[in-house]
């Protein structure tokens, strides 16, 4: 993979990682056409989505601090508690516990750990599956027009006001859910999960920072997986080529999350929906013809 290929394929993840026409899917395809060899699968992916997850904590770096400060003290609380229960024990004391969850950022911290357990479990169990069906055109053509039905189905979302207050548990889980699917190429992460969002009566801003925050995790923990492999596939691919690639998605998709956030507000994914529709075809035709 030269640097030129790497760079572009970081433009395409840096553009299509947040507008809801599935990045994955765009770079099976664009590697399928073009015939780039990343050296690397699936671990060169996951580092251009190391570069777009950049982007969002840039974009969020407020709300990101405080997740981070909340999770902490979450973590003192409860270790603050086991103290407190083995010393009543040991002194027949009555010392109250700490409420380990009593701020709205704290909450948001289980929310997003909620939603990323069945994310994770999903990932893990299909992992095998998700990356082989990277190599055809069939799989991304038929889940770009599953993503171009998820995104007509945002459209029917009624208004939503729900922020972190009210957003429940189980809300979490089948954001979650809906996450982990996401992982096949093809299917848009962020039109799956801001599509879950609205239908489970989410503010349409929230939606959108629920939908980017609670990847951060999951995306995170992918590269903590492949990046065991990232000397052997670095070194045949070009470290350069590695680099410019998480530049690239990290400059273009600071662009383009702003512009998603307006796009979800005017409830425009209706378009997007056409698109994908549009592309999903044409990769099965592409596919059929070349046998």
């Amino acid at each position: 993979m030269s640097i030129i290929q790497a760079l572009l394929l970081g433009v395409l993840q840096g553009i299509t990682e947040f507008l809801p026409v599935s990045s994955s899917g765009h770079l099976a395809i664009a590697e399928n056409l073009f015939k780039i060899n990343t050296s690397g699968g699936l671990l060169f992916e996951t580092f251009l989505h190391l570069g777009t997850t950049l982007a969002v904590i840039i974009i969020y770096r407020k709300d990101f601090v405080n997740l981070i400060t909340a999770f902490i003290r979450m973590v003192i609380d409860i270790i603050g508690n086991i103290r407190i229960f083995f010393a009543d024990r040991k002194n027949g004391g009555s010392e109250p516990y700490n409420k380990i969850i009593d701020t709205a950022y704290k909450k948001f911290v289980v929310l997003i750990i909620v939603t990323c357990i069945p994310t994770a479990i999903i990932g893990l169990i299909l992992s095998n599956v998700i990356e082989k069906a990277s190599e055809t055109l069939f799989v991304p053509g038929v889940c770009l027009l599953i993503t171009a039905i998820i995104l007509l189905l945002s459209e029917r979302a009624p208004e939503g006001t729900k922020k972190v207050k009210k957003t429940g548990y189980k809300d979490a889980l089948l954001i979650g859910v809906a996450q982990g699917f996401a992982a096949f190429p093809g299917i848009s992460r962020s039109g799956t999960t801001i599509t879950a969002g609205l239908m489970l009566g989410l503010d349409r801003s929230f939606a959108v920072k629920y939908s980017l925050l609670a990847s951060l995790p999951a995306i995170l923990g992918a590269n903590l997986l492949e990046l065991r492999h990232l000397g052997d596939a670095a070194g045949s691919a070009g470290a350069g080529a590695y680099i410019c690639g998480f530049i690239a998605a990290a400059v273009v998709g600071y662009i383009f999350i702003r512009l998603v956030i307006n796009l979800v507000k005017s409830n425009k994914f209706k378009y997007f929906a056409y698109y994908c529709a549009a592309v999903g075809i044409v990769c099965l035709i592409v596919y059929f013809v070349r046998g």
